[in-house]
């Protein structure tokens, strides 16, 4: 299968293109390559006759129907996308921009495209979101978001995912194309760029940094290993019913300050300190505006219809992505001079 993977220099979407590549699909990554995005991320795939890379944004008709020309893809994952919530506060437009019109003109290419080619069945628009569409829950340990939860975006982070979401399902009821979508819960793991928790801790913990900590740490979160997610979404490409969406959790719900605690315990016995321990670094910051209690995935229908499950708990995840970035600093050590990373952001409100 011809894949054409959007925002494949990404986190998510490199996990995608290398575990689609491995797995003996072709590949075409198309990236905007704005600040998050690096092509190193995909480095061990590039030389191969599978992959090839596209340089173009989401927003470019143009460029879109150039790209679905010349490589005639059998399946769209749709995976660009702008994504720190902290950012989104602090600058609202390119979210609405790239998640909202991107999204648009993404979808009018495929289906120029897909119905130029009479329609065939077997093309699928696979639309990857996130379960911050669903809003907050409850402490309740019984309460977690289905794929049939309400729509109650938080953030303007949230709420551009949350549009392109109802685009995505609209373009499938209004004009048939062939969509599935997922939302996620929180990933982690290697190649993930250093302004999102994990790896602002990781770092932060190596350098002597504070570790910063919103509010009191309370708040809860379903750890989802970022490789078992690519599992996940090939998986529901491959399988998953036509216009069905599901939603691909970890598993593992940590409070922030519990997942902080265990990254320091991991490092302590990694790389330990000459004298204390990380967790002597945790510094408890002002919170975010809007920060949303608790998200917890029921991954009920991804595992009763296609029977996934991920493969890793968040503890052995954790270990994982701590001894990564201690054998990677020449992928990592870059990145902190990029714009905004190791700031403090999304204090507008």
């Amino acid at each position: 299968m011809k894949l054409l993977v959007t925002g494949g220099a990404g986190f998510i979407g490199s996990a995608v293109v290398r575990l689609a590549v491995a797995r003996g699909h072709q590949v075409v990554n198309l990236d905007a390559l704005t600040y998050a995005a690096n092509l190193a991320n995909v480095a061990s795939v590039a030389g191969s006759p599978a992959y090839a890379f596209e340089h173009a944004d989401i927003r470019d008709r143009a460029a879109l129907e150039r790209i679905f020309a010349a490589h005639e893809p059998d399946a769209v994952m749709h995976l660009a996308a702008e994504s720190h919530v902290d950012r989104s506060i602090d600058g609202p437009g390119d979210f609405i921009e790239t998640n909202v019109t991107g999204t648009f003109q993404l979808l009018e290419a495929a289906r120029k495209y897909w119905a130029g080619r009479g329609k065939p069945a077997e093309f699928r628009f696979h639309h990857i979101s996130t379960d911050e569409v669903f809003g907050s829950l409850p402490p309740d340990p019984a309460v977690r978001f289905t794929e049939d939860t309400p729509y109650d975006p938080r953030s303007p982070y949230s709420a551009s995912k949350a549009a392109s979401d109802h685009l995505v399902r609209a373009w499938g009821e209004t004009y048939g194309l062939p969509v599935v979508l997922t939302n996620c819960s929180n990933n982690y793991g290697p190649y993930h760029f250093p302004e999102k928790l994990v790896p602002v801790v990781i770092l932060n913990a190596l350098a002597g940094k504070p570790l910063p900590i919103y509010g009191q740490g309370a708040n809860i979160r379903d750890w989802l290993y970022v490789e078992d997610h690519a599992d996940a979404l090939l998986l529901v490409l491959e399988k998953g019913a036509l216009g069905r969406s599901y939603n691909i959790g970890g598993e593992n719900e940590r409070t922030n300050l519990d997942l902080v605690r265990t990254l320091c315990a991991i490092l302590d016995r990694l790389r330990p300190k000459a004298a204390g321990s990380y967790a002597d670094q945790i510094a408890f910051v002002a919170d975010r505006p809007g920060h949303d209690a608790r998200y917890a995935i029921d991954p009920s229908r991804i595992r009763r219809e296609l029977g996934w499950r991920p493969s890793v708990t968040v503890e052995e995840g954790l270990e994982r992505t701590v001894r990564w970035y201690l054998d990677n600093e020449a992928w990592w050590r870059p990145l902190l001079d990029r714009q905004g990373v190791g700031q403090r952001l999304g204090t507008k409100a």
